[in-house]
């Protein structure tokens, strides 16, 4: 089917009050795996892109890109392709001929004011173009001159009062919040700030993202989403499910050399932990697709 965009997707599941899960893939497996594990469950799903992955495969986006839009127009489920964590605006800018519907522009790292300045810019640019923006907000420096804290350096909170204001003054389409996730985390004993998440939700009228989603256990997934996530992000949880299958195979077959084979089981381990992380977040695949 056409590929879908991720602001239809994203706009059906916050009038259902559910999240759609947002996989970033670095290989062609992981593209084929994390749309044979939405088809498993028959949800819509979002494949990402992050600007890491266009700097490790040597700095092109259309390879991975045009292999993805490929993939996606061939599932049985609707599936949008999203540009992750954009720091670079030549990278913003090739984002609409390469398939994309939506990119995530991340300025975090900088002071407030130039986040808010740099953002702005990129979501006029990318309305301009059809494309759906989100951004992302971490915690403010302090009077004392201390740097802005990554959005999702341990201990950074977003402010639901400075997060309302960088919305108004960016005109993004979501933002990513944090609330206590961090990112690559290889065990799920993040602890999330519910309460926080509820005045976020109360003061934004924006869809909200959960980033470092590896590290949550499934219970305050689901409490996320309840508390008003519509859109959660997954990376790290992927690339261990397929390296513990790939070292597990090639620990019993220390004379395996054809990649198809460790490859294809590392593949399926992946399209599991999709369809088992979409279970956790979605409700019916009725109530899912799109029309």
């Amino acid at each position: 089917m056409p590929l879908a965009t991720t602001g239809e997707l994203i706009t059906r599941a916050a009038e259902a009050r559910f999240a759609v899960a947002a996989f970033n893939v670095i290989t062609l497996e992981h593209v084929e795996a994390v749309i044979a594990g939405a088809e498993s469950t028959g949800t819509p799903v979002i494949l990402q892109v992050s600007e890491n992955v266009v700097k490790f495969r040597y700095g092109r986006l259309l390879p991975l890109a045009r292999a993805a839009a490929a993939a996606a127009e061939r599932a049985d489920v609707p599936v949008a392709l999203h540009l992750d964590h954009v720091q670079s605006d030549d990278l913003l800018r090739q984002a609409p001929d390469a398939g994309f519907s939506s990119v995530m522009y991340d300025a975090a790292r900088l002071p407030y004011a130039e986040n808010l300045a740099s953002t702005r810019a990129a979501a006029d640019w990318a309305h301009a173009h059809g494309l759906w923006i989100e951004a992302e907000l971490g915690q403010i420096g302090g009077k004392d001159g201390r740097p802005p804290l990554d959005a999702h350096a341990l201990g950074a909170r977003t402010d639901p009062d400075q997060a309302r204001a960088f919305v108004d003054g960016t005109e993004v389409d979501a933002l990513a919040v944090a609330i206590g996730s961090v990112h690559a985390m290889t065990t799920r004993t993040a602890a999330l700030d519910h309460g926080l998440l509820k005045r976020l939700s109360a003061a934004l009228t924006v869809p909200l993202v959960l980033h470092g989603s590896s590290g949550v256990p499934d219970d305050g997934l689901v409490a996320a989403v309840g508390g008003g996530i519509t859109k959660v992000n997954v990376g790290t949880a992927l690339n261990a499910a397929m390296t513990r299958a790939i070292r597990d195979f090639l620990a019993a077959r220390p004379e395996a050399v054809d990649s198809r084979k460790y490859l294809s089981v590392g593949r399926e381990a992946m399209a599991r932990e999709v369809a088992r992380l979409i279970g956790v977040l979605g409700p019916s695949p009725t109530a899912a697709r799109t029309s």
